[in-house]
């Protein structure tokens, strides 16, 4: 679990988070003494009081259980008809670690340590992180460098240096990949070449950038201004996003993602967050969608959850426990979410990240 020290040294770095840098080459990972291993005993910012409730924690250690129970041999994640990729093991494990699990310590920490070995073997020397088959492997790329970023910032400096050193190692390469492929508009699309670009790629990468960044790798900040600059442009008037900066209507996921993208950038206070937010409580507050659970909805609440979160104060007071209560009576009793797009172990991950976000165990969620 992570540690007050090592929580209060993210927090300062991400004080100065989008500060101009100069790209020299990387710090090695610090070495470390048995005295620096992370306390199993230390705790996050605690909740608050309203926040947790016994129903929230009985389905979130049921949809633990169910979920690690799941992982295949090879330490992946993700069902067989639809592909075990590495985008759905990266938001497995993540869904593990947000309980205070991290490799080889925790409950669950055989498994995070399992699904980091397969999201580590499946790291090329360009540095893009995919399996042979990947379809679409920027959405992968940008989930498993998050992964990657929030393992190295819970676990750096602990006994574990070899390890260390595979995940910096990897981490480095990803997010160079990450900027090397950002094109002329400022953003991603599904392959990593600089052509065309979309809001939902482009936010796995702008979140992937600041986990990297919160663990202590520089980045670049005139790829973050071309960021944002895009998803600026990608807005509508009504607040919505649309998919590219062509024109389009807007849908509440990926409006959802384009709010994220705004505050994973840096941008705290702006008109288009205030629009942004507005469309997302006018457009998918918990309950509006539960009948016919559109495509992305777990995807969708995964982002707008996040949005809330980071507004903070009215908009999170009562977003919370709308969506906290529409996901507890969306299990089913084997402890899964089910979803029939990507799969039953997506949609639990997903619903399991969305319902401990309070925890703040993740370095990505604290603020």
């Amino acid at each position: 679990m992570i540690t007050r020290t090592r929580k209060l040294a993210v927090l300062s770095t991400v004080a100065a988070l989008w500060l101009p840098v100069v790209h020299a080459a990387q710090p090695e990972p610090p070495t470390s003494t048995a005295a620096s291993i992370p306390s199993a005993a230390a705790t996050p910012d605690e909740p608050a009081a309203d926040e947790m409730t016994p129903e929230l924690d009985a389905a979130v250690s049921t949809g633990l259980a169910a979920l690690a129970r799941s992982q295949r041999a090879d330490g992946a994640f993700g069902e067989p008809q639809f592909g075990r990729t590495v985008a759905v093991t990266a938001v497995a494990c993540l869904a593990l670690m947000a309980d205070g699990n991290a490799p080889g310590r925790g409950t669950y920490g055989d498994q995070v340590s399992k699904g980091l070995d397969y999201i580590l073997a499946n790291c090329t020397e360009s540095g893009l992180v995919a399996t042979d088959t990947a379809n679409s492997p920027m959405y992968g790329h940008g989930y498993a460098t998050l992964f990657l970023g929030e393992v190295y910032g819970m676990t750096a400096g602990g006994a574990d240096t070899a390890t260390d050193t595979r995940v910096h190692d990897a981490l480095k390469k990803a997010v160079r990949l990450i900027e090397s492929t950002q094109n002329e508009e400022g953003g991603w699309r599904y392959n990593p070449v600089p052509f065309d670009a979309d809001v939902s790629v482009t936010i796995c990468q702008i979140m992937a950038l600041r986990s990297a960044r919160n663990a202590g790798l520089e980045i670049s900040k005139a790829v973050i201004d071309k960021a944002v600059e895009y998803v600026r442009a990608c807005q509508n008037p009504d607040g919505g996003f649309r998919y590219q900066m062509i024109m389009g209507g807007s849908q509440w996921p990926r409006s959802a993602a384009g709010v994220a993208s705004l505050y994973y950038a840096g941008i705290y206070e702006d008109r288009a967050l205030d629009a942004g937010i507005r469309y997302l409580n006018d457009h998918s507050f918990p309950g509006l969608a539960t009948e016919t659970q559109p495509v992305h909805y777990f995807y969708g609440h995964y982002y707008a959850v996040q949005a809330m979160f980071l507004a903070g104060g009215e908009n999170w007071r009562k977003w919370w426990p709308a969506i906290r209560q529409e996901l507890i009576q969306l299990q089913r009793a084997d402890g899964m979410w089910e979803d029939s797009n990507v799969g039953n172990e997506y949609g639990a991950s997903m619903a399991l990240i969305i319902l401990q976000i309070p925890k703040r165990y993740l370095p990505i969620f604290q603020k």
